[in-house]
């Protein structure tokens, strides 16, 4: 990592640790919490050895691709926290599309990983620890920027492969972490998650459209009418409205596998 990213970086607020190798950087980031770090800190490796997405999965980790946790102190109350993950996915959404020529085939998917054309690019991971009467969050962030594995639940592709020249760890940090500074702002503002709900929602992969959710053994079909107040999936099903808390949301063009 250059010099020229720690100054950007610090300039949007926060602070950067660089490493060559980690086993994982949220669970660094989450040690650094349970240390008393103050946190506004980005942990950033150039390979991870146990990477891991949501519910579980495994991140490929390979060199050349971003991988980075954003370590937040107390950010909101702790009934709001998981708001965090619409924050920091509306934030990478718009930094990613600004690298992309603002291309409008760029979306979010509920909730929180990011599409190319129905291909996956990018997602992030929230988790948190217990800090006395406080919380640490930490939202992962893993982005394919020169490369993207083959054997995936979804369809997958990369930076690179997309824009047609090489768009590196740095440059999609830098990006981000500018984003992530004015969103965080936003949110921390009084009502702020009703304007990160009417951001994310312009952005939202398959709005208005039939999808599909698997809830383990489960799948649910239905048309896709937005997030509610608490994040939660509002899917307009065949028997009414139903709330989903948390899934795996295949859009119209890509199959659905249970889990």
């Amino acid at each position: 990592m250059l010099s020229h990213l720690a100054r950007s970086v610090e300039a949007s607020g926060f602070r950067l640790s660089v490493h060559g190798e980690l086993g994982s950087t949220n669970d660094e980031a989450l040690a650094r919490a349970r240390a008393g770090d103050p946190g506004r800190l980005w942990v950033v490796a150039e390979r991870q050895t146990n990477g891991r997405g949501r519910l579980g999965r495994s991140w490929t980790s390979e060199p050349g691709n971003l991988f980075a946790s954003l370590l937040l102190i107390d950010p909101a109350p702790l009934a709001r926290a998981p708001e965090l993950g619409f924050v920091a996915s509306l934030a990478l959404a718009i930094a990613l599309r600004r690298l992309l020529d603002e291309d409008p085939a760029l979306k979010i998917k509920w909730p929180n990983d990011i599409l190319y054309k129905d291909a996956k690019i990018a997602g992030v991971l929230l988790e948190s620890v217990t800090l006395g009467a406080g919380v640490g969050c930490v939202a992962g962030i893993g982005v394919n920027c020169a490369t993207h594995p083959s054997d995936t639940l979804y369809p997958a592709s990369d930076l690179g492969a997309i824009a047609g020249r090489a768009l590196t760890p740095e440059t999609v940090l830098a990006a981000l972490a500018e984003d992530m500074a004015h969103w965080l702002a936003v949110w921390a503002q009084e009502g702020g998650f009703v304007l990160i709900r009417a951001e994310w929602l312009k952005r939202a992969g398959g709005l208005g459209e039939p999808i599909k959710v698997s809830r383990g053994e489960v799948a649910t079909e239905g048309v896709f009418r937005g997030i509610d107040a608490a994040g939660r999936l509002i899917l307009d099903g065949a028997a009414g409205e139903i709330l989903i808390e948390a899934g795996d949301v295949f859009l119209g063009a890509q199959p659905a596998r249970l889990s």
